[in-house]
């Protein structure tokens, strides 16, 4: 099953010709007996999360907790090239797997800042973390149910092929970057014999994730708030990515349809704007006000940082 990323589904839509979207709220509860860890003794869960800038503005997962995907396809087609997602038999990973992967490149990344600073080894490609490491960083409670699902999260991690071809300027440059890997290149889990528990999970990072990281001058990588993973909606966790792509700490405005485009979501659009209207409505998405506006080609999303003071004029993330 293919779904081509700019294939029309649904008619246009506008605010006059549906119901009233209400509130939805993004964000759920803290995980009980969460709290801040000690300044002083690092751990861990205790790093910034980070995500690389060039798949910040596609959804390389999908963000349905329903439909799995299995054995289907995703095409985007893009300005500046193409991203081709494709899973296999265990389906597509999600927005909420990759979060081990978001764990994987902030580690990797600070790993790096203290051997470029001299306080440490160069890491290699692998990280091996405790089971309630990855959920204390995913902000997940630690229980047994929720660490029987990072198996399956591995799993479909582990068999999602993301093939990239996207231009990045290289000192004053245009180049063409074309990589194509698996979200991550394997994965192994350790089981407590004696309690049939698990204690830890380790992962290989994708190739081009570990040049990316160790090898380049300009490391593309952008901070993420911690509240992220608090983000219940798939779509509002899109929302966040691209926002923090698209607008930084500034502004930036992207059509609806676009922003459905980019999505892989195999809702109606009329469905998919239904959705997002309640979660403009509720505007409670980490770092970011966002208000729908009218536009030529239809509706607009403008996604505008919190912190800023005085209006601007869009970034050039702007997309209509």
């Amino acid at each position: 099953m293919e779904r081509s990323a700019d294939s029309p589904q649904g008619d246009e839509t506008s605010a006059e010709n549906e119901k009233p979207a209400e509130p939805v709220a993004s964000l759920r509860r803290k995980p009980k007996g969460e709290q801040q860890a000690d300044f002083y003794v690092p751990t861990l869960y205790d790093v910034g999360t980070r995500d690389f800038r060039l798949i910040m503005d596609v959804a390389v997962f999908r963000l349905s907790k329903k439909d799995s995907r299995p054995n289907s396809r995703i095409t985007y087609d893009l300005p500046d090239g193409h991203v081709t997602v494709t899973s296999g038999a265990n389906g597509m990973a999600s927005v909420w797997d990759f979060d081990i992967v978001l764990m994987a490149i902030s580690h990797l990344t600070e790993s790096m800042n203290r051997y470029r600073e001299g306080k440490g080894e160069k890491p290699g490609p692998s990280f091996r973390p405790p089971v309630g490491d990855v959920l204390k960083f995913c902000r997940r409670e630690n229980g047994g149910k929720q660490k029987d699902s990072i198996v399956g999260a591995l799993e479909r991690l582990g068999s999602t092929f993301v093939s990239i071809e996207r231009k990045k300027k290289v000192k004053n440059k245009s180049v063409t970057i074309n990589e194509g890997e698996n979200l991550i290149a394997k994965f192994s889990v350790i089981t407590n014999d004696d309690t049939g528990k698990l204690e830890f999970i380790e992962i290989k990072v994708a190739d081009w994730m570990y040049r990316e990281i160790t090898e380049g001058k300009n490391l593309d990588v952008l901070t993420v708030h911690p509240d992220y993973f608090l983000i219940e909606p798939g779509i509002g966790r899109f929302l966040y990515r691209l926002a923090r792509r698209a607008a930084g700490k500034t502004t930036a405005t992207w059509g609806f349809r676009t922003i459905y485009e980019r999505s892989g979501s195999t809702s109606k659009f009329f469905e998919f704007s239904r959705m997002l209207r309640s979660i403009i409505k509720a505007n409670d998405i980490p770092e970011y006000t966002i208000l729908e506006e009218p536009g030529k080609m239809g509706p607009m999303l403008t996604m505008t940082h919190r912190a800023m003071e005085e209006i601007v004029p869009p970034a050039t993330g702007s997309a209509d």
